[in-house]
Order: C-alpha cells, then structure tokens, then sequence
C-alpha cells in the first residue's frame, strides 16, 4: 500500500484555511498593485550554482534543496526570490518595480509557523533610493493593517553597522559574524550574545548596540536613518530605530526593516536594500505561514448554495444569474434537502435557496438562514438584489 503520510515540513491546506490564506495573498497582491507593482512568475527550479550565488556563508544558503536531473546537472529549488532578479531585471526600464507570489524552499528545522515549502509575497524596485524604502514601510504598514495584524515597524542600516565596526577597528574577516551575533539580540540574552562576542573580541560592542537612540548621532550614517524616519513619517507610518538589527543575509547594503506583530513579539516580514547587478534597489517580503496563524481576516463564506429539488431548470437558471453577479454559488441539484443543509453547516455556507415545485409555482424560492434558522420566501428579483 503506497504510504500518503506528509513529509514533514510539507502541509496540506484545506476548506477554511485554504480560503483564508487565498483571501490574504488577494489582499497583499492588491497592495502591490495599488503601489505600482507589476507580476512576474520565475522558476521553481534552477542550477545549483545561481541559487547560491555569491551568499555561500548566509544560513538560508546552506539550507537549499539540492536535486540532480536526467543529464547529471546540479539543480536547486530556490530559497527566494530576489536572487532570480539578477536574470529578470535585465533590460528592465527602471525603476523595475515587480512583486512575486509562490512557493519557496528551504531544508531548515521547522516550528509554529516555519515550514520547509512556504508561500513568500515579495515586492522588489531596482533602481530606487532612500525614498522607496519609505513607500515600501507605507505599503507594509497597509497590508499589516488589512490583515488586522498590529505590528510594529523597526529600522535599522548596514552602513551604521560597518561605520562603527571600523570605528572599533574590528577586523574585515570578522565582521559578517560580529553582525550576525549581534543580530541575535532579539532572541538571546545580553549574556548570550556578549559570550558569542567574546570569542572575537568584541564584548565591548555590546554596549554600543544596546545603547540610546542618541547615542548613535555622532556617527555619518545616521543621517540616513534620520531620513527615513522623516520620509515614512510623511506617509503617516512611524517607525523605531534598532541599532543591533542587520538581518540574516550578506547582500543587504544600506537600509533594512522588520516588521513584529505586537501581539507574540516576533518578525512577520522584513526587507532592506541591495545590489543588483550593481543597481540600487530595494524590497520587502511577506512570510504567509506566520501571517496565517495570528491574521484575523474575515474569512466569512458568502457562497449560496441553491438547492434543486426536481426543478434543475430553474436552479441553473438563478444559479447563473447570481454569478453574474460575481456571487460565488454552490449548485446541489442531486440532494435531499436534509443532505443539502447538513452539507451546507459542513462548509459554513449561510444561506440556502431551495427550488421545488412550490416554489415555482408561487415564483418565490425559499431562503433559509443557516445561522438563525429563520426561513423568507422570496421573488428571483428581490433574491438578486439580496445577495449581489
């Protein structure tokens, strides 16, 4: 017998979730959209040797899936998005301003919220400044606000970051790994992150990097997270500086973000700014999975179900007159009434119409509430004003 079981990290999702997660792409796709974003679609797969790059150290790097085809090629599925921008961004009139929807993969250890196949909704500009970032926090600050998700919205720059690592004199070989122990602050205690430091000799660079927003004004770069601050502000957007924050990945070179859900303390997306083929740009990323489990989205069904009872005709006749309408309709022409409303509870679709001879007759259709019971009668007309 052929074993069905899920490979761990692999998800299946059905009925209510299907639909919520459906409705939550819709509305970040509509963001992108009002924003000036085009779509693009990019392979699953591709060699082994562009999906790394030139990110071999970056955690998410090490964790790609690797594949071999028929010819003995070294394959990969892709991790994200932004490094597939390197092919489609040629050519491109700039600013490039595209957004991506799909699945990505990584072979990571999973928990609430992480998979190792995950949807990502990301928006990406190449050729775009300081200005851009700003118009992306707008646009991170509307789809957390459509979701129902209140976050908060942190900012940080790796020029800051560097300018003080040279400042201390920190060795060029060290500092990739300095940043990402720093990084960790937000999961780790002082104590753990000042032991990790330790071993490079840099204990002295946590009290930097916890200190007061002040604190930070003496160095150049700051005026750059200064700007950013007043640009986002003049979207209606207000953000908080956190000095330790880098993000994972080695290609970021000036401006990164995050946005946290107030509600657990924990990132939900984040982005920041790069090189692409020695362009500027800059891009944000939504993780589905994690948005999925703390969105409250109303995800209400408001399918009708229209059940035939002998009178098909008919009930093809209205059902098609509904979804002209853009009113979503599930046809029961083959039920028994008791059938057709346990099945209609089953998928929490409020309202039924029933079509039996009666109800031709009298040129009214029965319309039962599934949530309060109560029963109208109803002509065609008066149902298509009802329900469109």
């Amino acid at each position: 017998m052929v074993n069905t079981t899920k490979v761990k990290g692999f998800e299946d999702f059905l009925g209510e979730d299907a639909k919520k997660r459906e409705k939550m792409m819709d509305v970040i796709r509509n963001q992108f959209k009002l924003f000036g974003f085009e779509p693009a679609e990019t392979p699953i797969i591709e060699s082994e040797e562009f999906v790394r790059g030139d990110n071999e150290k970056d955690s998410a790097v090490r964790d790609i899936f690797k594949l071999q085809d028929r010819g003995e090629r070294k394959l990969a599925l892709r991790f994200e998005f932004t490094f597939q921008l390197k092919r489609i961004a040629k050519n491109q009139k700039l600013p490039y301003k595209r957004y991506q929807i799909g699945y990505n993969f990584r072979d990571e250890p999973i928990r609430e919220g992480r998979l190792r196949q995950f949807i990502q909704c990301d928006a990406d500009i190449i050729g775009s400044s300081i200005k851009d970032e700003a118009e992306l926090l707008a646009l991170a600050k509307n789809v957390f606000d459509d979701l129902k998700i209140s976050s908060k919205i942190y900012i940080n720059n790796r020029k800051l970051i560097n300018e003080i690592l040279e400042t201390e004199k920190i060795p060029e070989r060290d500092r990739d790994q300095i940043i990402r122990e720093l990084d960790k602050l937000d999961k780790l205690s002082k104590e753990e992150v000042a032991k990790n430091l330790k071993e490079f000799k840099a204990e002295k660079l946590l009290e930097i990097f916890t200190g007061k927003e002040k604190s930070f004004e003496k160095y150049a770069y700051f005026k750059e997270i200064q700007k950013l601050k007043d640009l986002a502000r003049a979207y209606g957007v207000e953000v908080e500086f956190r000095p330790f924050l880098a993000r994972g990945l080695s290609y970021y070179n000036g401006s990164v973000f995050e946005i946290w859900a107030k509600e657990l303390g924990v990132s939900l997306s984040g982005g920041g700014s790069f090189l692409i083929d020695g362009i500027q740009s800059t891009g944000i990323s939504f993780g589905l999975e994690p948005l999925f489990l703390i969105s409250k989205i109303d995800n209400s069904n408001k399918d009708v179900l229209v059940l035939s009872i002998s009178q098909d005709e008919k009930a093809v006749a209205l059902a098609n007159k509904l979804r002209e309408k853009s009113v979503p309709v599930v046809l029961l022409m083959d039920k028994s009434p008791s059938k057709a409303l346990d099945y209609a509870n089953s998928k929490k679709i409020e309202n039924v119409i029933i079509i039996g001879e009666e109800e031709v007759k009298s040129k009214k259709y029965t319309i039962k509430n599934m949530k309060s019971g109560k029963e109208e009668k109803l002509a065609e007309k008066e149902i298509l004003e009802k329900f469109s």
